[in-house]
Order: C-alpha cells, then sequence, then structure tokens
C-alpha cells in the first residue's frame, strides 16, 4: 500500500499506564496502517488494547494515569501525538468521529438525543440552531430510526439498544468525517439488530467513502465486514492480513486457537468432539513474559520463542509474528 494513499498511519505505538501495582504496557508496539474507504478489522481477546489502541488515536487516553509513550499517529500527513489539546478538539468528533462500546454511558442521560448530536454540529460546524435541528432529523432518518422529528427529542433511556446505537452512528456521521472508530458497536444487541447494524455501517462507508477501524471480538463480525484484519494479543498485533487471507490460512497459533473455537453449522457437535479452547489464561500486561507473549499458551512453543519475533511475510499483505514463520 503506497504510503501517500494511506488516510491513517499508526507506527510502533506504546501506550502505558501507571498503576499502584506497576506499569501495564496495554499497547506495545502497535503498527497498522488504513487507506480511505477501507475497513480495517482489530480482533482479540478483551483486555489486549484493542480499545486503548482506538483511544489513543483520539487523544483520549487519561493522563494520569495513561501516557503515550512513543510512536506516531499520522492522520492526512500530520502526526496527531504533535498536536496540541485545542488542534486536537478541531479533528475528534468533525475528522475523526468513534462510535463507543456502550451508547447507554456514552450518551448524557440528561439531555435529549437531539441535543446530543445538534452540539456536535454547533461546535464544529457553526451552523445555527434552525439549521443544526434539520442536519440532526436528517441524520436520524440517514441511519433509519423511525419518526426521526419525535424522536429528536426522547432522552437515551426512552430507547432500545439498536436505536441507541443508530443515535450514536448519527452523531459519528453528523460531520462527515475521514475515519471512524468502531468500538465493539454491535455489543448487547440481539442477533436481528446486530446485523441490522452492521449492515447500516457497511451501506454508510459505501455511500460517504468514510474508512473504518473496527474494534472488535467477534471474527463473524470480522469475516461480514472488513477488508484487512490486524489480530492482537497482549498489547501487540500478531498477524495482519486481508480478510479472506486470514480466515483461508491463518498462521499464528494464537489465530489458529481462536478460529478452532468458533462452532461450525456443518460440523454438529458431539461427545467425542467438542470445541477447541487455548490453554491457559492471558498473561498480565503488568509482567508480559520475554520473547513472544503467546508462547506459554502455544502448543507449537520452542526454545527461540524466548526471544521477541519479528514479522515474517507469508504473502502479499499477509505477515505474522511468529518464529513458525522464520525462512
Amino acid at each position: 500500500m503506497k504510503t501517500d494513499t494511506l488516510l491513517l498511519q499508526v507506527e510502533d505505538l506504546h501506550t502505558v499506564f501507571y498503576t499502584d501495582a506497576g506499569v501495564v504496557r496495554a499497547v506495545n508496539g502497535v503498527e497498522f496502517a488504513l487507506a480511505p474507504k477501507q475497513i480495517l478489522g482489530l480482533v482479540g481477546e478483551s483486555g489486549c488494547g484493542k480499545t486503548v489502541t482506538g483511544l489513543s488515536i483520539l487523544g483520549l487516553i487519561p493522563q494520569p494515569p495513561g501516557r503515550i509513550e512513543q510512536g506516531r499517529i499520522v492522520f492526512e500527513g500530520t502526526d496527531l501525538l504533535t498536536l496540541s489539546d485545542k488542534a486536537m478538539r478541531r479533528i475528534r468528533g468533525n475528522r475523526i468521529a468513534m462510535i463507543f462500546q456502550e451508547p447507554m454511558t456514552s450518551l448524557n442521560p440528561i439531555f435529549t438525543v437531539g441535543y446530543q448530536i445538534r452540539e456536535v454540529l454547533r461546535i464544529h460546524r457553526q451552523v445555527s440552531k434552525d439549521q443544526a435541528n434539520g442536519l440532526t432529523v436528517e441524520m436520524l432518518q440517514k441511519v433509519g430510526l423511525p419518526d426521526p422529528d419525535k424522536r429528536m427529542h426522547e432522552y437515551p433511556h426512552q430507547m432500545s439498544g439498536g436505536m441507541r446505537q443508530r443515535v450514536m452512528i448519527a452523531m459519528a456521521l453528523c460531520c462527515s468525517p475521514r475515519l471512524i472508530i468502531a468500538d465493539e458497536p454491535t455489543t448487547a444487541l440481539d442477533v436481528t439488530i446486530q446485523a441490522q447494524i452492521l449492515e447500516l455501517i457497511q451501506r454508510l462507508r459505501v455511500d460517504t467513502g468514510t474508512a473504518i477501524l473496527l474494534i472488535t471480538h467477534d471474527l463473524g463480525v470480522i469475516a461480514e465486514m472488513a477488508d484487512t484484519v490486524a489480530v492482537m494479543y497482549a498489547g501487540r498485533i500478531v498477524e495482519h492480513a486481508p480478510c479472506d487471507d486470514l480466515f483461508d490460512n491463518p498462521c499464528h497459533p494464537y489465530t489458529l486457537g481462536l478460529m478452532q473455537s468458533i462452532p461450525q453449522i456443518d460440523q454438529p457437535l458431539t461427545v467425542t468432539k467438542s470445541l477447541q479452547t487455548i490453554a491457559g489464561v492471558v498473561p498480565s500486561l503488568l509482567d508480559l513474559p520475554a520473547g513472544c507473549a503467546f508462547r506459554e499458551r502455544c502448543n507449537r512453543v520452542m526454545t527461540k520463542c524466548r526471544q521477541d519475533p519479528p514479522f515474517f511475510p507469508i504473502t502479499d499483505g499477509h505477515r505474522v509474528r511468529c518464529w513458525l514463520h522464520e525462512r
């Protein structure tokens, strides 16, 4: 992928949190790139650093206890880590927007949803109140919320989970951002509403040309939505590939373990055949093991795994951080 065609480049990103127990290395050398109109899926178990990566891009890491120790986050040619707080506020919610994981806690309960969308418009677009009201109705209509003229006057608690998520998407889209960070956008929604939200995100990507960083632990969502996938484990990306390549040829033992833990409709479980699990537990980010962080759970561990593996190329665009693929 040519550098001049990229919308976002994250390079050697390290985000840490200083706690009484020690230093938590939540993001440990993460790097990836995202082109316009592309959907990049960032997948991994809970606690692996996916959400912290998204918050780091937006400059929303609480300081203290958090801190971005090193790295670059280049968006539209500018390193966001060099910008002032004032400059970041002009980008956040405007050029880059985020759909947060739980809309019930992300939306302010004491203001109507219309007011909250209208405030984003008035801050970044400097439109009048009447213009903001009209744009708010238009955005709620675009995300498929029924009766938007009425709904904009309701409070978050008066809406279902699916409706609140549509409001969050409308808020994210209202300033026509170049990049949306969608953090578990279908969490706690039933299967039917999940499908509707994913279809909405896909349609809006096509209609608006917005790039999407899709953060999830759900491989089914990744398979349905993503163009490329980055698999994250213990603060690091361990495999990066086009979506079809990853599912056809998972190369890292952790990626393979995730795939094997998914129920297959055409392969019913029996007494003698059950779902495979990944042995052990995720290592503490306070005390990561030397070398490959997955080695203590890996069934193909070697002595060399005590050394930190670099990325090894598999095919064009597919690379894996595992000594098994050293050439």
